[in-house]
C-alpha cells in the first residue's frame, strides 16, 4: 500500500433519466485503490457493477461525485488527455474479448502500445514476449476466429496488459468460460498482479473467484459495502 492511490473516488453517484422516471443506480460510493491491490465487487445482476467500472475507468461520466487518477479528476480532462491517460495507466478486460477479428494475435496485443507511440516493431516484439507469458506462442499469428474461447480471454488479457497498467479493470472476465478455463484465466491474473504490481479491479458474479483476492465489497442498492 502507498499514500498515493491509483484510482479514488468520492461520493459517486450515476443516475439515468427517462422521461418523468429516475433510476438511481449508484449513491454515494466512496473508493480507494493503491498500487497492488486486489479488490472484487460483487452483487446481484442489475446492481450497477458494470455502471461503476465504467465511471472508474472514464468510460461514462457521473451524476454527481469525482473520479481520480493519479490524483487527476478525469471529469476536467480533454477528450485527449483522459484517453492518453486511460492508455497508459488503465487496462481493461470484459467477458467478451473484443479483439479486433481482422487483426492476429500478434497485432491485437501490439496495438494499445502502436496507439501510445511505439514503433511497430518494437510494438509486436513486446507483445510476443507478453504473449508467450500468458502460453500463446504458438498462436501469434492466428486470428481471434481461430482461437478458442479461453485463448481468446488470454490474447485479451496480454492486450490489457502490455502497457503495463497501473489497473487492470475486469468485468466478468471469466463470464463466458467454463470453470476450468476460468479459473486458469483467474491465476494467470493473480500472477501478473504480483509480478507487475498491477492493482486489480474485477466486477463477478462467481463468488469463489471473489473469495481469492484482498478485498471484496459488495453493491446493494447502490451503495458499496465492504465484506471482508
Amino acid at each position: 500500500m502507498t499514500d498515493h492511490a491509483i484510482i479514488e473516488c468520492t461520493h459517486l453517484a450515476k443516475h439515468f433519466s427517462d422521461g418523468n422516471l429516475e433510476t438511481n443506480v449508484l449513491t454515494d460510493i466512496n473508493l480507494r485503490v493503491n498500487k497492488g491491490d486486489r479488490l472484487a465487487i460483487v452483487g446481484s445482476s442489475g446492481s450497477g457493477k458494470s455502471t461503476l467500472l465504467h465511471l472508474l475507468g472514464g468510460l461514462d461520466e457521473p451524476s454527481n461525485g469525482t473520479v481520480n487518477i493519479h490524483g487527476k479528476d478525469i471529469n476536467h480532462l480533454s477528450v485527449n488527455a483522459l484517453s492518453k491517460l486511460r492508455n497508459q495507466s488503465l487496462g481493461f478486460v470484459y467477458q467478451f474479448h473484443h479483439l479486433l477479428p481482422e487483426f492476429t494475435a500478434l497485432e491485437n496485443v501490439a496495438i494499445p502500445l502502436i496507439i501510445g507511440g511505439i514503433q511497430p516493431k518494437q510494438a509486436q516484439q513486446q507483445a510476443e514476449d507478453l504473449l508467450k507469458k500468458v502460453g500463446l506462442g504458438h498462436r501469434l499469428i492466428h486470428k481471434p476466429s481461430e482461437l478458442s474461447g479461453g485463448e481468446r480471454q488470454r490474447a485479451a488479457l496480454a492486450r490489457a496488459l502490455i502497457t503495463q497498467p497501473d489497473c487492470l479493470l475486469a468485468d466478468e472476465p471469466t463470464g463466458n468460460l467454463d470453470h476450468r478455463t476460468a479459473q486458469a484465466i483467474f491465476e494467470l491474473i493473480l500472477e501478473l498482479n504480483e509480478s507487475l504490481g498491477t492493482a486489480l479491479i474485477i466486477v463477478t458474479h462467481d463468488t469463489g473467484l471473489a473469495s481469492q483476492m484482498d478485498r471484496v465489497s459488495t453493491l446493494i442498492d447502490g451503495k458499496l459495502t465492504a465484506t471482508d
